[in-house]
């Protein structure tokens, strides 16, 4: 999952969500530099990566996209499942998305003074664009998409992934609820 993802596995603790956000900018056991806050984000986060990484629905699912999206189709499914969970949202959390989205924006971390000054600015535009606000639209899917295909190393198919999701909607939107499903029992506990 992506970033809404991250933040929704945190059970509401907006340190924690600063926290597990950062967890891709903290390689090997560098996290153990950090405050105990800190590693407890950095590690809920290669739990929720793993976890989908791993989801018997997620591998299979996968595997079928690979051949529209080679190379991307785990972080394209990420893109989806967190499109997916901003349309469902109300099914999942009992906040209003808007609102939920609103409390993150607005909370500064004491832990923030720890993060490193690229993840700090990445933080203040997330804040400032509020780009989590258009994960539901078809839009959003679609900037996300153009974003993240920028930030990777080699020439991808992502910013196709949007046509690839219309394409195959019924199919990634049954495994994300049983992902959700799943994930919900399995991550509560990681927290």
């Amino acid at each position: 999952m992506n970033f809404l993802g991250h933040l929704y596995f945190s059970n509401d603790d907006l340190d924690l969500m600063i926290a597990n956000l950062f967890g891709d900018s903290v390689k090997g056991n560098k996290y153990l530099n950090y405050s105990s806050k800190i590693q407890q984000g950095v590690l809920l986060h290669r739990k929720i990566d793993f976890y989908i990484d791993n989801h018997d629905l997620v591998k299979e699912l996968r595997l079928e996209l690979y051949k529209e999206l080679p190379k991307v189709a785990g972080i394209a499914i990420d893109l989806y499942f967190d499109h997916l969970l901003a349309i469902h949202w109300n099914s999942y959390h009992y906040k209003p998305f808007e609102s939920f989205l609103d409390e993150f924006y607005m909370h500064r971390s004491k832990y923030e003074v720890e993060l490193n000054i690229e993840f700090r600015l990445f933080l203040e535009r997330l804040r400032e664009h509020k780009w989590i606000n258009h994960y539901p639209s078809l839009y959003g899917l679609e900037q996300v998409c153009l974003g993240v295909s920028k930030r990777i190393s080699f020439k991808n198919k992502l910013p196709e992934a949007p046509l690839v999701f219309s394409k195959h909607n019924i199919k990634i939107e049954n495994v994300f609820h049983q992902f959700m499903n799943d994930a919900k029992n399995d991550l509560a506990n990681q927290v």
